[in-house]
């Protein structure tokens, strides 16, 4: 038996950045991406978001890989959110996301970014965010 516990923070939004997940929907969203991971074997620690993304602090267990995993995620929440009407739109995730390993120490560091994006997010744009990400971690971004 293999022993894993690989803690990621991701971050994925809605096509085009569309602010589609309406506040107190967004939580149905939410819970339902729980329930849906946690079927498929995906701990999922905390998750939170605002209208046009979303920040979740997960673990990959030993037989995963973050793009399936992503997969798993996003594309199961968007066909029930859109089976169930949930938004006003159509749910559509971008294709990328952003994924970075977190250290067992800085978790609870991330736990308070994630639950307070709200309030962060009235200081700094996702795309302002993004950049952010890219500069920290060291993203390499293609040009073509």
């Amino acid at each position: 038996m293999a022993f894993v516990k690989i803690w990621i923070h991701a971050v994925w939004s809605t096509k085009n950045r569309n602010g589609i997940l309406e506040k107190g929907k967004r939580e149905k969203l939410f819970a339902h991406i729980r329930e849906n991971a946690r079927a498929k074997d995906i701990y999922i620690d905390f998750i939170n978001g605002v209208e046009d993304h979303i920040h979740c602090l997960l673990t990959l267990n030993a037989d995963a890989t973050m793009a399936k995993t992503m997969q798993l995620i996003k594309g199961e929440a968007a066909h029930w959110a859109n089976q169930e009407q949930l938004f006003r739109e159509k749910l559509y995730w971008a294709d990328e996301y952003y994924a970075v390993s977190v250290s067992e120490s800085q978790i609870e560091k991330v736990r308070t970014y994630i639950r307070n994006q709200e309030e962060h997010h009235r200081k700094k744009t996702f795309a302002e965010e993004c950049q952010e990400f890219i500069s920290k971690y060291g993203f390499y971004v293609s040009q073509g």
